[in-house]
């Protein structure tokens, strides 16, 4: 199966220690779709809670349709992500007693559906961030000294 990436989440790697991640549907707006098609969403502000229950992303910004008229969608509207029992249950645990949070890390086609990837995510430190800046120039440079 085929999957196009539509939009990611760099400054989520940057601000997170990502820990695990899962796929979970969402459900959309007509307008929406093709507006993603567009590729029009935006993630860094995106986050996960859990109203009732259920996971709803919110701070998503998916951009209106160019041709969608008075029918085009709110562009920052609460969407329901579609998770198993089992996964809502250990991702509701896991924020709750662990005091994780929950981030969208891209959004993408699978196929003929569209998925978002979500993150399990710790909260980095100012010297944690300094630290993988350090580590990612490291290993750049090894890189290139392999190349040569």
């Amino acid at each position: 199966m085929s999957i196009k990436v539509l939009a990611g989440n760099r400054k989520a790697f940057h601000n997170f220690e990502i820990t695990e991640k899962f796929e979970a549907g969402i459900v959309l707006l007509g307008t929406e779709v093709k507006a993603l098609r567009d590729a029009k969403a935006n993630l860094s502000d995106g986050w996960v809670d859990f109203v009732n229950g259920e996971p709803i992303m919110k701070e998503v910004h998916i951009g209106h349709y160019s041709h969608g008229n008075r029918m085009n969608h709110e562009e920052k509207r609460e969407r329901k992500l579609l998770l198993n029992k089992r996964e809502i249950a250990r991702l509701s645990r896991e924020t709750e007693e662990r005091g994780f949070t929950i981030v969208p890390l891209q959004i993408y086609f699978k196929g003929r559906y569209i998925k978002v990837e979500i993150g399990v995510a710790r909260g980095k430190k100012l010297h944690d961030k300094r630290e993988s800046k350090k580590k990612q120039e490291a290993d750049r440079s090894m890189a290139r000294a392999m190349k040569r």
